[in-house]
């Protein structure tokens, strides 16, 4: 039985697996979105990749090929969708070690190092986490949007480093996808940022966007969007953009007066370079970010030779995504991750606490 108690066959062969259902009572006018509602449950088929498999012509109405996703079904349509046995990805695959913190047939865990790009492009063709992911997972990859590659449904930065899941199988591509999307993966990140944003500050209180929640948590929202004259910036917004969520912890502070503090920041939502942005807009950008950061002059006084050297010298954006956690989209496991601290972060939390 299929999605709503209707019948529904699978036939596969050695190159493609044929999907046959029917349409439902009540559809959506266009097809993809009609295929989106009805398709089976474990078909795990997304509707960008049903409006691509329309588009090839691998979708048919009542016996007909239909290659215009704006196409009106109607209730009790039989549909066949064809989908071809997994192409080989175009991109190589790379033996470069991976820290491999979870593993199962349909995902991946890793702990990305810093200066690792996650997915190539112009500029980084090879050297990336999915290079990477390519040779060490080979045969293992079931395909995913139907090529043999990994499904990377999140990033982080090249110069961020911790963790992120990725997946192996259309299934848990499909699983993890609706979770993001829905913002129920839990992501906390450690960083290192200039001062600390305390709930005494009166300057905080006055930066639109930004408020206080019980515990001294800083919450700040925007929007972000790309900069206005430079692409490869992302800028806070108040008319336009993708809504934006950031909460930020103080964990520890640094110097006398507080020059520095590593605090915990978690996403409500996950934009591009969204926790830097956030912590640059509210006055405290993070240690080493030469995008939003800037290096600005320390105090010897507060932080000791040391830690204003460590801090100056420190090459990334302090930032590390140390916990990750999630429901298994295969099995339905509560699964939760944590990365340690890597060794230049590290370091450079030995060199501000030096002057106590």
């Amino acid at each position: 039985m299929g999605l709503f108690g209707v019948s529904r066959t699978e036939k596969v062969t050695r190159m493609s697996k044929l999907i046959t259902f029917a349409i439902q009572a009540s559809p959506p006018p266009r097809l993809d979105k009609a295929l989106a509602r009805d398709v089976p449950d474990d078909a795990h088929l997304s509707r960008s990749r049903l409006g691509k498999l329309i588009e090839g012509g691998a979708v048919s109405v009542d016996g007909t090929a239909i290659t215009d996703p704006r196409f009106k079904v109607i209730e009790g349509a039989q549909i066949a969708v064809t989908l071809e046995a997994a192409e080989e990805s175009h991109i190589g695959p790379e033996n470069i070690p991976l820290d491999i913190i979870f593993e199962d047939a349909d995902l991946i865990v890793v702990n990305k190092p810093a200066g690792m790009v996650v997915h190539p492009a112009p500029g980084t063709p090879s050297g990336t986490l999915v290079n990477a992911l390519l040779h060490h997972c080979g045969d293992d990859l079931s395909g995913v949007g139907g090529m043999k590659r990994p499904g990377i449904v999140h990033r982080i930065d090249k110069e961020t480093s911790g963790l992120l899941v990725v997946a192996k199988s259309d299934a848990a591509h499909h699983g993890l996808a609706a979770q993001f999307e829905k913002h129920t993966v839990e992501r906390r990140y450690l960083a290192v940022c200039y001062g600390a944003p305390d709930s005494n500050d009166p300057r905080l209180r006055g930066i639109k966007g930004t408020s206080f929640e019980p515990g001294n948590i800083l919450r700040v929202q925007t929007f972000l969007g790309r900069h206005r004259t430079d692409r490869q910036r992302q800028a806070v917004s108040f008319q336009d953009g993708r809504h934006a969520v950031t909460r930020v912890r103080i964990l520890e502070r640094f110097g006398q007066p507080v020059a520095a503090a590593l605090v915990e920041c978690w996403l409500e939502t996950g934009r591009t370079h969204q926790i830097r942005v956030h912590m640059a807009h509210c006055g405290h950008a993070l240690i080493g970010d030469p995008v939003y950061g800037g290096r600005r002059k320390l105090s010897e006084k507060a932080l000791g030779v040391a830690g204003v050297r460590g801090a100056h010298d420190f090459s990334r954006q302090a930032l590390h995504a140390a916990t990750l956690g999630f429901v298994h989209p295969v099995t339905g496991a509560d699964l939760a991750f944590e990365a340690e601290i890597p060794a230049d972060l590290g370091g450079l939390l030995r060199d501000l606490r030096q002057n106590g």
